[in-house]
């Protein structure tokens, strides 16, 4: 169940809002709150309190993403590469993968903020969190230092054991008064995923398979900024496909549905399992045009701006107030049950999860599923179509999900 504290009006005085650029909606809502605090106690309250929520989300057209021109000159689009989210649970030069980005991106034409100018600017709103984009931060962007993007980046895994593993999943977010997510794409490589004959296509150096991987992820949103389509087909085995599923015929095809992607559950051992699931469905879900999906860091910002608690998972009575805070049709949630990477020659990832999306309109559970696969199913002989990394397999097993709720 979800826990609202009343004393939110406090949160004015919070630093995530950094003290400037209040609006008058602000204000409304901080009114607003206060005098929702002393009703919480009585019937009626929570009702008031999502009329009023949607309302405002209404009035801010909250989920109206800025469309921008990505064709234009590339040199007039001035990107800030924010330091790196680490996810992998171990420690990483995110320094010096970040320079890396940053170099890349440089070589493509882009036009990068400079780090000294971005390093004033966090300090200047005490910016800590770097996982995400909300609305006052990416106002502040624009206005301030003239960012037409926002480039975030997680990484979700690090091992330099042979053979090395990397995994990372990266996306650019629009600035201004409603930031959206402009490309997102994601790389989980091995250094053994094609050995070839005689292993000479094995990479033993992790150097080589990072320059690999961000070559794939850059060169990705090289051509999102030019005129050049990838035009990939979005292929899925079969064997990534859900053990079990559910899919209402309330979701209609050929249309257009806002989804927000709020925190799954973690029941897995691995640290961050649960943020690292929820960038897989923001990203898949962003691949098909029937869902526009809201940057994660706007979610995370209403969650805190309301100190709303998930406990054990999200009810049709904490749905009521979710739509009414984002102003969605969709809301997807979940749990993560096991999400495995493993060191060395000899092993294999495992990744199990469920997935529910509850609609808007109807208050129904839409879609549920269950998907748990390892990294030699199907594999027969010579390892051949052995997944390696939990994030090349998850990616797989979420995709799956995505195609057979958009058909």
């Amino acid at each position: 169940m979800i826990r609202i504290d009343h004393k939110i009006i406090e949160f004015t005085k919070k630093s995530y809002i950094r003290g400037t650029g209040f609006t008058e909606k602000t204000r409304l809502l901080s009114s607003l709150i206060q005098m929702l605090a002393g009703l919480a106690e009585r019937k009626g309250a929570m009702l008031l309190f999502c009329m009023i929520l949607a309302f405002l989300s209404g009035c801010a057209d909250t989920n109206k993403t800025v469309k921008i021109d990505l064709q234009r000159d590339q040199r007039a689009f001035q990107i800030a590469v924010l330091p790196m989210e680490n996810l992998s649970g171990t420690a990483a030069p995110l320094r010096e993968i970040r320079g890396a980005i940053i170099e890349g991106l440089k070589v493509r034409g882009m036009h990068v903020l400079q780090d000294d100018a971005l390093e004033r600017f966090m300090a200047k709103h005490r910016i800590r969190y770097t996982g995400g984009l909300d609305k006052f931060t990416a106002k502040e962007f624009k206005d301030e230092i003239n960012c037409q993007g926002v480039l975030i980046t997680s990484l979700e895994l690090y091992n330099e054991m042979n053979p090395p593993k990397i995994a990372l999943t990266s996306r650019l977010v629009s600035t201004g008064d409603n930031p959206g997510i402009l490309w997102i794409d994601g790389v989980g490589l091995a250094g053994d995923d094609s050995p070839g004959i005689l292993e000479l296509g094995l990479i033993k150096d992790f150097k080589a398979l990072q320059k690999k991987a961000l070559n794939r992820l850059l060169d990705s949103l090289g051509r999102s900024l030019t005129s050049q389509k990838e035009g990939k087909e979005l292929v899925v085995k079969r064997k990534f496909g859900p053990k079990i599923s559910f899919r209402s015929p309330v979701i209609e095809g050929k249309r257009k549905y806002t989804v927000a992607v709020i925190p799954f559950f973690n029941r897995s051992d691995r640290k961050y399992g649960a943020e690292i699931m929820s960038l897989h469905f923001v990203r898949h879900l962003k691949e098909f045009e029937e869902f526009d999906v809201i940057e994660p860091g706007v979610v995370r910002q209403q969650f805190l701006t309301l100190r709303i608690i998930m406990d054990e998972g999200v009810s049709l009575a904490d749905a009521e107030v979710i739509f009414a805070m984002l102003d969605v049709d969709l809301v997807v949630t979940g749990q993560v049950l096991d999400y495995q990477d493993y060191q060395g020659s000899f092993g294999k990832p495992k990744v199990d999860f469920t997935a529910e999306v509850i609609e808007r309109k109807s208050r129904e559970v839409v879609w549920s599923s269950t998907s748990y696969n390892q990294g030699d199913d199907g594999v027969l002989f010579f390892d051949w179509g052995r997944v390696n990394t939990a994030h090349a397999m998850a990616s797989q097993m979420v995709r799956s999900i995505g195609k057979m709720m958009a058909k």
